[in-house]
C-alpha cells in the first residue's frame, strides 16, 4: 500500500483529498504542524507528497526544498496560483507535477497513479530512518543532518542501518560482524573497530559527534 502525505492548510480540501485517496486504497496522512512539516514527512515516510504553495509559516517551495535534501520522493504541487511563473518555479524547485485548483478528484487520482507507477514499478520504494535529526536514506545510502548530506560507503551504510533499526538497543559486536561480513571466513575483531572509528570521524565532520555510543565489551548503539 502506497503512503501519501497531503500538505494543505485548507482543512476542507485536505479532508476531501484524504477521504478520496483512502477510497482508492492508499494510506494517507495530512500535515498537522506547519512549522515542522519535515518531521512528519520523515516519520510517515510517504511514497508521494501533495503539496500546496500557500501555507502558514513557510510556503510549499520551502518544504519542497527541505524534502529534496533528504528524499527524491515524487511531489505534486496543488495550488490556485497556477500562473506560468508558479508552475515553472514549482518544477524548478523539485516538483514532479502541478495541478491547478479547483481540480477534479478523478483527474488528480490518475496523475497520482501514473506518477507512482513511473517512480516505483522498477526502482522499488524509498525508505527513511531518522534519529535525532539524522536521516538515513536506504534507497541511496546517504545520511543527511542539518541540510548537509554524506555519501556513505557500503560498510558505513550497513553499520548505520543496523544501529538505526535497533535504536536504543545495544547491538553486539558479533551481530554486527555477522551482518557486515556475511562469510564463514574469520574476520579480525579489530576490523569492526577500525570501521566504526572511520565512520565516527565522518559523522563528526557532519556535526554528529556522539551518534554512535560504545557499550564496553558488548557492542554499539544509538539512543
Amino acid at each position: 500500500m502506497y503512503k501519501i502525505l497531503i500538505i494543505e492548510d485548507d482543512s476542507i480540501i485536505a479532508k476531501s483529498l484524504m477521504k478520496h485517496l483512502i477510497s482508492w486504497g492508499y494510506e494517507v496522512e495530512c500535515a498537522e504542524d506547519f512549522k515542522n512539516v519535515l518531521t512528519q514527512f520523515v516519520s510517515f515516510d510517504p511514497q508521494l507528497v501533495l503539496l500546496d504553495i500557500s501555507l502558514p509559516f513557510f510556503n510549499g517551495y520551502h518544504w519542497c526544498t527541505e524534502i529534496r535534501k533528504v528524499s527524491q520522493v515524487p511531489i505534486i504541487f496543488i495550488s490556485s496560483a497556477s500562473d506560468n511563473m508558479n508552475i515553472v518555479m514549482a518544477i524548478n524547485m523539485g516538483g514532479d507535477d502541478f495541478i491547478a485548483k479547483p481540480f477534479d478528484l478523478n483527474v488528480l487520482t490518475s496523475k497520482v497513479q501514473a506518477l507512482l507507477r513511473r517512480t516505483y514499478d522498477f526502482t522499488g520504494q524509498s525508505h527513511l530512518l531518522e534519529h535525532k535529526g539524522a536521516i538515513l536514506n536506504t534507497s541511496d545510502s546517504t545520511l543527511t543532518f542539518n541540510g548537509k548530506k554524506l555519501e556513505l560507503s557500503k560498510n558505513d551504510y550497513k553499520i548505520l542501518h543496523i544501529l538505526f533499526e535497533n535504536k536504543g538497543k545495544t547491538v553486539t559486536r558479533e551481530t554486527m560482524m555477522a551482518r557486515l561480513w556475511e562469510t564463514d571466513h574469520f574476520i579480525d575483531d579489530n576490523t569492526l573497530t577500525v570501521n566504526i572509528n572511520r565512520l565516527r570521524k565522518k559523522l563528526t565532520e557532519l556535526g554528529l559527534n556522539d551518534l554512535i555510543k560504545t557499550k564496553k565489551g558488548i557492542g554499539y548503539l544509538v539512543n
